[in-house]
């Protein structure tokens, strides 16, 4: 029997359209029908026309391919600008708020002849109050968050690719918990114009995906950097370091024993796999990069908590909060530390390939008062280096598990070539 339309990874949905054996309009079809079987269960997106994205499927059917994402949807999440669709930020502030403007990634995604199918659903400002947003595979279980709605879709085959974003963990943390790939660029990869920042030293755009491989072309339809050649990596050349990070313990036992599985099979497979530890000082970052987002959020949201205060959430009230009481001099200093810590990285970082290390602390967490920590994720979105999670197993309760791989600044191309090896390996 043929894969479901709706299932297949952007990559081989893109082949099809380009040699004639598929076309958009019958791939946006299924999504939406998908959408249409599961939305009122799953709460993924904000806003959709179906009428509009099927328009735009057909203009593009009758044009020869733009680039290998021809076609392709993509769901957007809704901290981002789109000049045809509302952008309200998950907030009663923004209800009915319209842009005139595409954000810089959005219309770069249409000159390469992708399908804008929709807006997923965010947290509020992207920030820590949880979404509506449920995880497919337990709908009583958070999906993660600050990309809810993005990981979500995925996960539940409502779209091949999304757009995400990260301040501490919010691309790489709902993908680990709803199965699927994320990934989070090298800082700045991906042009932010358009972007509603929570933190502007941190915020990154990311992609949630099927495969390494979608991850790879939503990159390069994205930012411009190469397509990699995913036959090259050699099964016997990857220098891995197993990074446990000074919190290994907040992890549970099956994260534990999927990350050492997961060492072991690289192994097998002809990888050199030696413990990493981070650089000296690294421990205060897990905390100090909580203070820099604090401390950039509260000025990024200024006007909305001066003049609309009784439309935010307590929580992200108390995280506001914490961040205008945060003295100047402290944020500085965890700057400072920082910047000291990066470059020791880079120079640790010249004998590995990657860094093998957890996603998330554990399955995605039951109910809907968290998102879900993101301790495993933050010390790497403010060293800035890419990262991609990729789904390897089951936790005691059948949610999924991830393992997280991180790579040197700008060395994204590398690290997604190493990404679909080591998929190929671990699942």
């Amino acid at each position: 029997m043929p894969e479901p339309l709706n299932e297949l990874t952007a990559a081989e949905a893109a082949r099809r359209i380009a040699r004639g054996q598929l076309t958009s309009e019958a791939l946006v079809a299924a999504y939406l029908a998908r959408i249409a079987a599961r939305e009122r269960e799953v709460h993924a997106w904000a806003h959709l026309d179906a009428d509009r994205a099927l328009a735009q499927a057909r203009a593009l059917d009758r044009e020869s391919p733009r680039s290998p994402l021809h076609g392709i949807p993509f769901g957007i999440k809704d901290v981002i600008d789109t000049a045809d669709m509302p952008t309200e930020y998950n907030s009663p502030i923004y209800r009915g708020h319209q842009p005139t403007w595409d954000a810089a990634c959005v219309a770069q995604l249409r000159r390469a002849g992708c399908v804008v199918l929709g807006k997923t659903v965010t947290t509020e400002f992207a920030n820590n109050h949880p979404s509506q947003t449920c995880n497919p595979h337990n709908l009583a279980h958070t999906p993660g968050g600050s990309s809810s709605g993005s990981a979500a879709s995925v996960a539940d085959h409502m779209v091949a690719l999304a757009l995400g974003t990260q301040t501490g963990g919010s691309t790489i943390r709902p993908a680990a918990y709803c199965g699927v790939v994320g990934y989070k660029p090298s800082f700045n990869t991906i042009n932010r114009a358009g972007l509603k920042f929570v933190a502007e030293s941190l915020d990154t755009i990311g992609i949630l995906a099927r495969s390494a491989e979608d991850a790879a072309l939503g990159l390069h339809v994205l930012s411009g950097r190469a397509v990699p050649d995913l036959t090259e990596r050699s099964t016997g050349t990857a220098r891995v370091g197993m990074c446990r990070t000074p919190r290994w313990n907040d992890a549970d036992a099956a994260s534990h024993a999927a990350i050492e599985r997961a060492a072991s099979r690289l192994a097998a497979a002809g990888a050199r796999v030696v413990d990493f530890e981070l650089p000296a000082g690294s421990a205060r970052l897990f905390d100090d990069q909580e203070k820099i987002m604090a401390f950039e959020a509260a000025r990024a949201l200024a006007w909305e908590y001066t003049n609309h205060r009784g439309k935010i959430s307590d929580s992200l009230l108390a995280r506001l909060d914490a961040g205008w009481q945060l003295p100047r001099a402290a944020y500085d200093a965890a700057r400072v530390l920082a910047r000291e810590c990066r470059r020791a990285l880079a120079d640790q970082m010249r004998d590995f390939d990657f860094l093998l290390t957890p996603s998330a602390p554990g399955e995605a967490p039951h109910g809907f008062t968290t998102t879900g920590s993101s301790v495993f994720n933050r010390v790497w979105t403010l060293f800035g280096v890419p990262c991609v999670t990729l789904p390897c197993e089951s936790g005691p309760r059948g949610l999924p598990l991830g393992v997280q791989l991180v790579g040197s600044f700008d060395t994204d191309v590398e690290l997604l070539a190493w990404a679909h090896w080591t998929e190929q390996q671990i699942r």
